[in-house]
């Protein structure tokens, strides 16, 4: 057994290495790998900004972004369980103006959009499943577009406004990654008359012990933050300070508006891992975990998705080979990944380039976190591809 952790330790280390310390490499990267019990490894290289001289580490601080959805859909589950809301709920009965938003038919010779009204409800079932509808303004050309014309501020604003946008379907009948989750946030303060800050604090955060995860940063924790840094099209890396959510956010985004450490975020890998026990208590029932982690979403897939705007995003798709599902709220391989995750293990992201996955057959879970624009950036994301390799790979030696 200590022969196969050194020689683990050994293989992460060289992919962090493999990220960082190339030419072309990013800032600094903090990745972790849990088991059931706790981390069985904790990794920090780089620095927090190109300049500057400190070093990145385990408590530092990220941009949790899209990782957040996972801690909202969980938070949807203990509400479920509470019988205060039901995912066929209509969304409308908590918001009535979601009502208003309309389905995209295209856009006329003057660019003006042409819409029609909803011939079905939306429903919390659609928002978490990312079925409703809704787009996201930088993976959609179309949803970008309409948001140009009506001049809808971008979803970074994390205003009520910014999700005034339209739905590129009619809701139910296809799955599209988007603002599903930032509304749902908003039906879960509606149904519990509660902020969503003081929600997950309440039902997730506390029971997981996650001291460092919040929608607003205090000073302590902006000294620890990993600064955003942009690639431009020459492949050079430069900070970018002035890309920053909004601190005091205007409102809680369910879908990107948390921050966290790593160290945190295993915590809660590891309360999905443990059936829904978080080191503080029990978050969730055993059904509801199992819930979360299967295919909601029948015999829908999920696709890749666009590059609307190439600042903040490279077109892409996670595991292209093979098929994707989607469970509450997180992607689903439906087959064994080239990196040798198994077959119905659960995995998702952020867009300055975080990546997890959890792997309930082997109990295990990783982290991978780094500050880099635009999403898919080659040296982040081929070094997550490394970590998860190496981790499968390892275990696979193990086994023989």
């Amino acid at each position: 057994m200590p022969h196969f952790k050194d020689r683990l330790h050994n293989d992460l280390d060289k992919a962090l290495e493999s990220a960082v310390n190339v030419a072309g490499g990013i800032p600094g990267v903090v990745a972790m790998l849990t088991d059931k019990q706790a981390n069985i490894y904790e990794g920090a290289l780089g620095k927090l900004s190109l300049d500057c001289d400190e070093k990145i580490n385990t408590e530092s601080v990220f941009n949790a972004f899209s990782t957040t959805k996972a801690l909202v859909g969980a938070l949807l589950f203990t509400l479920i369980e509470e019988n205060i809301v039901k995912l066929d709920d209509l969304a409308k009965e908590y918001l009535p103006e979601i009502a208003d938003i309309e389905v995209l038919e295209g856009f006329d010779k003057d660019s003006k959009p042409i819409t029609r009204k909803a011939k079905n409800d939306i429903t919390l079932r659609h928002l978490v499943l990312h079925t409703a509808g809704f787009g996201y303004e930088f993976f959609n050309k179309e949803d970008l577009a309409y948001r140009q014309y009506y001049s809808i501020p971008s979803v970074v604003t994390n205003t009520l406004e910014s999700l005034q946008s339209v739905l590129l379907f009619e809701p139910g009948t296809s799955w599209n990654y988007g603002i599903n989750i930032d509304w749902l946030g908003l039906v879960l303060e509606k149904a519990t008359s509660k902020r969503l800050s003081v929600l997950l604090k309440e039902k997730i955060l506390e029971p997981c012990n996650m001291r460092d995860t919040v929608f607003d940063l205090t000073d302590s924790l902006k000294q620890r933050l990993a600064i955003i840094h942009v690639r431009d099209q020459s492949g050079k890396l430069s900070p970018a300070r002035d890309i920053t959510l909004p601190n005091p956010s205007p409102i809680d985004m369910g879908g990107h508006g948390l921050h966290c450490t790593v160290t945190d975020y295993m915590k809660f890998i590891r309360m999905i891992l443990n059936d829904g026990v978080g080191e503080n208590g029990r978050v969730l029932s055993p059904q509801s975990i199992n819930f979360m982690c299967m295919n909601g979403i029948g015999t829908l897939r999920c696709q890749g998705w666009d590059s609307a705007i190439p600042l903040f995003t490279n077109k892409g798709e996670f595991y292209p080979s093979i098929q994707k599902s989607w469970g509450y709220t997180f992607q689903i391989n439906e087959e064994m990944t080239n990196t040798g995750r198994p077959a119905h293990t659960i995995m998702w992201a952020g867009i300055s380039n975080l990546f997890y996955f959890i792997d309930r057959k082997n109990g295990i879970g990783g982290f991978w976190a780094s500050e880099v624009l635009p999403f898919m950036d080659p040296s982040s994301y081929g070094g997550f591809l490394q970590f998860e390799s190496s981790i499968y790979q390892n275990l696979l030696d193990k086994k023989v």
